[in-house]
């Protein structure tokens, strides 16, 4: 009997796994790309209830949470598959910006408010992969005489990320195309960085 009653937990759980799982990869569809997307939408694309939504996921910042987590997994798989640890520095630089940028046009949820603001602590766990390859680029930068040595890692780091969200915000309002800012922002950065563009 207890064999039985085993078997059928495992299942529950094996279920709930499933569910959990289809919730969350529905979520990076839905919200990733319309960040005013309602939990209904979710879990439309979902094939499942509301209500299912909220078992495995109590809140929308929760799962908006949870879909972060997910798109910074894809950010940091796709930055180690560019390899941006080898190479000259600023080519590294520019296929470290190539990478950001392309998950920027891809996730407009990462440029919503409801993302930008909030808490600090959490959005420096979001940051904290993407953002120490970067620091680590910019000191080997620094290192090797490519980029300006007298600006601070953190004032770098800090100002990539501002005009990241600015380009972001230029295709957000339709001023510019994503290939014009995808454009400005490796000229602005290298510019930032004292690069000399040849």
């Amino acid at each position: 009997m207890s064999e039985i009653a085993g078997g059928r937990r495992r299942r529950r759980r094996s279920d709930a796994e499933r569910s959990a799982a289809a919730v969350l990869d529905a979520a990076v569809q839905v919200l990733g790309r319309h960040p005013a997307a309602t939990v209904e939408q979710v879990a439309a694309a979902a094939c499942v209830t509301r209500q299912t939504v909220y078992a495995h996921y109590p809140s929308r910042p929760l799962l908006v949470a949870a879909v972060i987590d997910r798109i910074t997994a894809e950010a940091v798989a796709a930055l180690d598959a560019a390899d941006v640890d080898s190479g000259t520095v600023t080519e590294a630089l520019l296929r470290w910006l190539d990478v950001t940028w392309q998950l920027f046009d891809r996730y407009p949820l990462l440029l919503h408010p409801s993302v930008t603001a909030i808490d600090q602590a959490d959005s420096d766990r979001h940051h904290a992969p993407v953002i120490g390859r970067l620091e680590r680029l910019i000191r080997r930068g620094q290192a090797t005489g490519e980029f300006d040595s007298t600006l601070s890692p953190a004032w770098l780091v800090s100002a990539t990320m501002a005009l990241g969200h600015a380009a972001g915000g230029e295709v957000t309002a339709g001023r510019m195309t994503t290939a014009q800012t995808a454009a400005a922002l490796r000229h602005s950065i290298l510019r930032v960085y004292g690069v000399r563009e040849s």
